[in-house]
């Protein structure tokens, strides 16, 4: 506190009560292609019937050829099978566009790339686009009309009440100014919901006039109506009949502005600024679906390139789904290492594992060799799962990491990070008909020299994870799961707490503190049999004079993690009945 300079009672609050934060450890993170949505921007996703309504189905596209997006949906709606908190990136190919009503379509990432470089409108694709990139958009039909084509509107029963005159409108003296626009956006071929002519959207009683606002206060101006509640369309262009240059309307001095440049008189009707025979009804076109390439799904701004930074973005389980050998190298390299506080999960390739008997256990073990990423932050499966494909009525082959990490978020569920998500008890894959490779003892012998957690069929006991490694190599803690994300936890956790540190004095009463804070945490994780034992060490020790002069600050914290069961010897000892088991030192 500073000092007083007069008499005077100064009070003070003395804030004791830091504690150590919570923190996640079961975001999940995937980037993959899909049918819809927007593209190159983080989606939180809680569930499937979420992941269907932002990022479309797997399937086919509107013409019905099969789309190869099936494995990068399920992939992420396994995950979400055990967990429902999943960061979701939509990555497409370069010549992916959104289908508009005319001309040459763009390509119209998500909303920031339409506000950046269309927000103001083209005159040469017609009046919308479809709101993301991709075949899907070519079902979409948008309907507009003003009073003048109302009666007999193919959709007049969709609203009931006919467009006429805004009350902003007649606020500024134009009674008679037929300024509302009913608009509608249907599943014209029935490709989005399976049923043709579905009503996807509607938007009733929105102006032609660029200032008009409604009772609460917000615009009612049909091009900002739709760009900010539209799940389908943006605005594109005006209408530009009746000799107009095509600006949009916008109110001054009490006047309605017309569509174009023309100001009229008051009361003036804009009827005629719809041209029933042409713009009653536009169907959508162009719109192009294209596969992501390998650097689509990692570059600096798209797909796994956005977790890269741990500031903007919180982590914890990265899953590759079916992506290729480089892809997921990219992924480990630049994202789980570069962050250092997340996880990747890796599968080898479909080839190993489906009909190659005999082989799989060595061509597996090949392949984690060829990925050559051999750290505690990756963890490695066995193989791929046999499941139902609902939405398309067919079995699909699905690659068994998002599993395994969805395992992980079921263990912090059900117990903590820190716990062996492997196993009878927490181990249990779901969604899966068959594994296309069971590895038997000597093979799973193999696998697990090697760091590769086997996915087993056990008899009597289903499907289930058989192992909790992690890629590292050399002998140490941190070859296993629960290892390496209870460290994580507490990193994350107390390294949190520590930039509450910052700027503070490093002095006896700082150090103290830190301790006070930081000790009951880990008692509490030693409570949760996170850990046997841990010791914490900030005082002048290693806060010499030479550190305090470097403006650092040092806490030395010692775990001693618990140790999931990897083996189990049961020795069964068979004696006379005459003996005494005293006297055999039972």
């Amino acid at each position: 506190m500073a000092f007083q300079l007069s008499p005077g009672v100064q009070i003070q609050e003395n804030d004791q009560t830091n504690v150590v934060p919570a923190v996640s450890s079961s975001i999940g993170a995937y980037a993959g292609y899909f049918l819809w949505g927007p593209v190159n921007e983080v989606r939180t996703i809680t569930s499937e019937n979420q992941l269907v309504s932002t990022f479309g189905r797997p399937g086919e596209d509107q013409q019905g050829t099969p789309v190869n997006n099936t494995v990068d949906f399920h992939s992420a709606a396994n995950f979400l099978a055990y967990a429902g908190n999943l960061k979701v990136v939509r990555a497409v190919g370069t010549s992916a566009r959104n289908a508009v009503g005319e001309g040459t379509a763009p390509k119209i990432d998500n909303d920031l790339d339409y506000d950046e470089n269309h927000v103001s409108g083209s005159n040469s694709v017609g009046l919308w686009a479809a709101k993301y990139p991709g075949a899907l958009g070519n079902s979409l039909l948008v309907g507009m009309i003003d009073v003048a084509g109302f009666t007999g509107w193919t959709y007049e029963g969709q609203f009931g009440v006919a467009p006429g005159t805004s009350d902003y409108a007649v606020a500024l003296g134009n009674s008679a100014a037929d300024d509302e626009l009913h608009i509608i956006v249907v599943d014209e071929d029935g490709v989005i919901t399976g049923t043709a002519g579905t009503v996807l959207e509607k938007f009733a009683n929105v102006s032609k006039a660029r200032d008009a606002k409604g009772s609460n206060g917000e615009s009612i101006y049909y091009k900002d109506v739709i760009n900010a509640n539209s799940k389908y369309i943006y605005w594109m262009d005006h209408i530009t009949t009746e000799g107009t240059s095509g600006t949009d309307f916008e109110a001054t001095s009490g006047t309605v502005i017309a569509w174009g440049n023309t100001v009229p008189a008051s009361g003036i009707a804009f009827s005629n600024m719809i041209d029933a025979s042409g713009y009653e009804a536009v169907s959508l076109g162009s719109g192009i679906d294209d596969d992501p390439a390998d650097g689509d799904l990692y570059a600096s701004g798209s797909g796994y390139g956005l977790f890269t930074n741990k500031e903007e973005i919180e982590i914890d389980l990265v899953i590759t789904g079916n992506h290729s050998t480089t892809v997921c190298q990219n992924v480990i390299d630049n994202v789980v290492l570069g962050r250092k506080d997340c996880v990747a999960f890796v599968s080898p390739e479909l080839a190993d594992v489906q009909n190659n008997a005999g082989s799989e256990a060595d061509d597996v073990v090949s392949y984690f060799e060829t990925l050559a990423r051999y750290n505690s932050y990756t963890v490695a499966d066995s193989g791929w799962k046999r499941q139902y494909d609902k939405y398309n009525d067919v079995y699909i082959n699905v690659p068994l990491n998002p599993d395994v990490a969805g395992l992980c978020a079921l263990t912090d569920r059900t117990n903590d990070a820190w716990w062996s998500p492997a196993g009878l008890n927490r181990g249990a894959i779901r969604n899966a008909v068959k594994l296309l490779y069971s590895p038997g003892q000597t093979d799973r012998d193999t696998l697990y020299v090697a760091g590769i957690n086997p996915v087993v069929n056990l008899s009597g006991q289903g499907i289930v994870l058989f192992g909790d490694k992690t890629l590292l190599r050399k002998p140490s803690a941190f070859d296993r799961i629960n290892v390496r994300r209870l460290f994580l936890i507490l990193e994350k956790s107390l390294g949190t707490a520590a930039k509450f540190q910052l700027f503070e004095f490093n002095d006896a009463f700082t150090r103290s503190q830190f301790r006070s804070m930081v000790e009951p945490f880990l008692r509490t994780v030693q409570g949760r049999r996170g850990i046997y034992d841990f010791r914490v060490v900030c005082d002048e020790s290693n806060n010499t004079g030479e550190v305090i002069d470097r403006n650092e600050f040092v806490a030395d914290i010692y775990i001693k993690p618990a140790r999931s069961i990897n083996f189990i010897r049961l020795n069964f000892i068979a004696t006379r009945t005459s003996v005494s088991f005293e006297e055999l030192g039972a």
